[in-house]
């Protein structure tokens, strides 16, 4: 058996982006959403807007002639327990936008930034499958925790193609993460800057 490399080993995820794979993705939502619309431009740019746009010029156009959908999505930030980081998950998938939504609004779960969420992918293409589960509601993890309070994300760079993670102003974390509950590590924070990533 060849011993290079241990046997566990996977090639870290570098992306500032959450992308499903296929089979459970489990996440913690760690801000509250922003939404909007997004096209992508035929050097394969999103553009993002508050609201419906007017107009899409230079619009991606699909293998058949026509011009790609705007699509309406949601961003937010996330801590991805596979990989232990915090990353931006951006939906645009009206399934799992309409499964969450139920979710907020059941007043047995409320807030998904209460409990852990996982979507499971299945299938490929127009086959492609979400499914949407809860978890039970518990506090958010140490790690999850220690990890927001390092960082400042401003999710409104997406709407001017800013990168969210290099900005000055960013979101606080949030409310429910309380000092009190959670070990927290008061040493210096290395300040990192990241690429956009499209």
């Amino acid at each position: 058996m060849n011993d290079f490399l241990p046997q566990d080993y996977k090639v870290p995820d570098s992306s500032n982006y959450l992308r499903f794979e296929d089979g459970e993705n489990t996440f913690r939502v760690l801000s509250s959403a922003i939404t909007g619309y997004e096209y992508w431009t035929k050097d394969t740019k999103p553009v993002r807007s508050k609201k419906p746009f007017l107009s899409t010029p230079n619009i991606k156009i699909d293998n058949e002639g026509n011009e790609t959908r705007v699509k309406h999505f949601w961003a937010f930030v996330v801590w991805n327990y596979k990989i232990d980081k915090i990353q931006i998950l951006e939906i645009t998938q009206s399934t799992i936008q309409g499964a969450i939504m139920s979710l907020v609004k059941n007043k047995n779960w409320g807030d998904p930034k209460e409990f852990d969420i996982t979507i499971t992918r299945s299938g490929d293409g127009f086959d492609t499958k979400y499914s949407v589960m809860p978890n039970p509601k518990s506090p958010a993890s140490p790690e999850a925790t220690q990890a927001i309070l390092g960082v400042n994300i401003d999710l409104e760079q997406l709407f001017i193609a800013g990168d969210p993670f290099s900005s000055d102003k960013g979101t606080q974390a949030p409310d429910f993460l309380k000092e009190d509950e959670v070990e927290i590590d008061k040493s210096p924070i290395k300040e990192e800057h990241f690429p956009v990533i499209n």
